[in-house]
């Protein structure tokens, strides 16, 4: 049989900001890795700033033959805390899931997220960063590229403000 043919996709949990290092040493003994990766927003000392990010924090995905490579290693493998089993046995990942994941990056190979928010005018929010952190809100509409306009009670008056979609949650 071809070696490539019995290679399945399997998700490995990883310690703690340890997704690349993880990775690396994988990489080293053989196995081939997937690390979905984003753009995400980060805001520092007042700026904005975009970095790259893991989609899945702790998670990443392996290439293994469980016939021919040992699969045992990644176990043991620096920066890895354990390789997803059902049981005795790994737990293979859908191919479907990767090839959805890799359709949808772009061209430095970042996954594209939907930015678009799923609030409704009137719904209810929580600014997680920047100035307004922690401060609740009314989502009042999308505003221009990854921005939203949102409600905040200052002073006792109701005021409009423009914000990073990625910058609020439901609240």
């Amino acid at each position: 049989m071809n070696e490539v043919n019995d290679s399945h996709w399997y998700v490995v949990q990883t310690r703690v900001n340890s997704e690349t290092k993880a990775a690396r040493n994988l990489i080293r003994q053989g196995f081939e890795t997937y690390l979905p990766r984003y753009l995400k927003n980060r805001s520092h000392a007042g700026k904005i700033e975009k970095v790259a990010a893991p989609l899945f924090p702790r998670y990443l995905f392996v290439q293994i033959n469980i016939a021919t490579q040992r699969w045992r290693a990644v176990q043991s493998t620096f920066g890895v805390s354990h390789l997803v089993t059902n049981g005795p046995s790994p737990v293979p990942v859908a191919e479907q899931v990767l090839c959805m994941l890799r359709s949808r990056e772009d061209q430095r190979g970042f996954v594209k997220l939907d930015r678009r928010p799923q609030f409704s005018v009137g719904e209810k929010v929580r600014v997680l960063a920047g100035a307004f952190a922690d401060n609740l809100g009314l989502f009042d509409g999308l505003g221009d590229r990854d921005r939203i306009a949102i409600l905040l009670d200052l002073l006792g008056r109701k005021v409009r403000v423009s914000i990073e979609a990625d910058m609020v949650a439901a609240a």
